[in-house]
C-alpha cells in the first residue's frame, strides 16, 4: 500500500506532511450540490448563479458543489465547465468554500480539470469514478491517488455506484484518505456499515452522505458523528437542510434534527421521485427560483406531477 507522501510509481517519500487545507475549521454542515441554471436559449445563466449563491449564503449553507450530477455536469461542454469555474469563483462569499466536480472521462482529463479549477479560484474539487468504464477497485484507488498527488488542491470523493457503476469498499476509501489532500467524502451507497467504519476510523476527512431518503443514510450518518450532508434538497430548502446537517453535540440538536427530518420527508421523496435533478429543478422554476429548464433530453415536469410538489412547498411554508 502506498504511504502518504509517496509518489505513485516511485519508492521515495516526498517532504510533505500535509496537503492544501481549507481556510478555517474542518468542513461541516450543509454541503449543497447546486443546480446549473440555464437561460431560455439554453446557455448558462450566470446572473441566476449569483442569485442562487446569495440564496444559499443567507440561509446557512456551509459549502457549495458546482457541476455535480445535480448540476447536469455530464451534459455541459468543456468550455461551459471552464466558464462556470471562472465565473462563479469570482462570486464566492467569504467563508463559504466552493468545490467543483472535476471528474473527466479518464485520468488525464481529470487532472486537466483539476488544474484549471485550482488556477481559477476553486477551494476544492470533488471526484467520482469515471463513468461507464466500470474500472476495478485497485484501478480506482490509483486514479484517486494520482489525481491528489499531481494537483495540490483540497479534494473529496463521491462514492456513487448508482450513477457510475463502480463502488469503493470502506477499506479502499481509508487507503485513499491517507493522502493529505483528501478532506471530504460523500457516500451514496445504502451501506450504513460503510459509514460506520469510516467514522470509526476517525480520520481528518469530513464524512458526509447523500441525502436520498431511499438510501436512508442521513439519520445514520448524523447519529454516528458525521460532519454533515452533501445534499441536493438544499437547493430549495437551504435553511432546513442547515438544521439537518448540523453535527450533533447535544440532545437539543438531535431533537431538532428529528423534527426537521420528518417534516421534510414528503418533499424529500418528491425531489427524488425522478432522476436527479428533474423533479428538483422543475419545482424550483415553478416556485420562482431562477433555475431555467433542464437540458435536453431531460424535460421539465408538468401538470399534476409538478403541482404535487408545489403544494408540498406551500404546506411547508418555504420562503424564497
Amino acid at each position: 500500500m502506498r504511504r502518504p507522501g509517496q509518489t505513485p510509481g516511485s519508492g521515495c517519500m516526498t517532504e510533505r506532511a500535509t496537503g492544501p487545507r481549507l481556510p478555517g475549521q474542518r468542513l461541516q454542515g450543509s454541503f449543497v450540490a447546486l443546480i446549473t441554471p440555464f437561460n431560455a436559449d439554453g446557455s448558462v445563466d450566470f446572473g441566476a448563479f449569483r442569485a442562487l449563491i446569495d440564496f444559499q449564503r443567507t440561509h446557512g449553507t456551509a459549502a457549495i458543489l458546482f457541476m455535480g450530477s445535480t448540476g447536469e455536469s455530464s451534459m455541459l461542454t468543456a468550455q461551459e465547465r471552464q466558464s462556470i469555474v471562472a465565473e462563479t469563483a469570482a462570486m464566492k462569499p467569504p467563508g463559504m468554500p466552493f468545490f467543483y466536480g472535476c471528474t473527466g472521462n479518464n485520468t488525464e482529463a481529470t487532472i486537466a480539470n483539476l488544474k484549471f479549477a485550482r488556477d481559477h479560484g476553486a477551494d476544492g474539487a470533488i471526484l467520482a469514478a469515471p463513468s461507464y468504464i466500470c474500472a476495478p477497485e485497485e484501478d480506482l484507488v490509483a486514479f484517486f491517488l494520482e489525481a491528489a498527488e499531481t494537483v495540490q488542491l483540497p479534494l473529496g470523493i463521491y462514492n456513487n455506484p448508482p450513477r457510475v457503476k463502480s463502488d469503493l469498499h470502506w477499506t479502499q476509501l481509508l487507503r485513499i484518505f491517507e493522502h493529505p489532500n483528501y478532506v471530504v467524502h460523500k457516500e451514496s451507497t445504502a451501506r450504513v456499515g460503510q459509514i460506520a467504519q469510516l467514522l470509526a476510523a476517525d480520520t481528518r476527512v469530513s464524512i458526509m452522505c447523500c441525502d436520498s431518503p431511499n438510501l436512508g443514510l442521513v439519520p445514520a450518518t448524523m447519529s454516528l458523528g458525521g460532519q454533515g450532508t452533501a445534499n441536493m434538497l438544499g437547493n430549495i430548502a437551504p435553511a432546513e437542510m442547515a438544521v439537518i446537517s448540523k453535527p450533533w453535540h447535544d440532545y437539543k440538536e438531535a431533537v431538532a434534527f428529528k423534527e426537521m427530518y420528518l417534516r421534510l420527508l414528503p418533499l424529500w421523496h418528491y425531489v427524488y421521485s425522478h432522476i436527479n435533478p428533474v423533479a428538483l429543478k422543475s419545482l424550483m422554476k415553478a416556485v420562482g427560483l431562477p433555475a431555467g429548464d433542464l437540458r435536453r433530453p431531460l424535460r421539465n415536469l408538468e401538470g399534476e406531477a409538478l403541482e404535487m410538489g408545489v403544494r408540498m412547498v406551500r404546506e411547508l411554508g418555504l420562503k424564497f
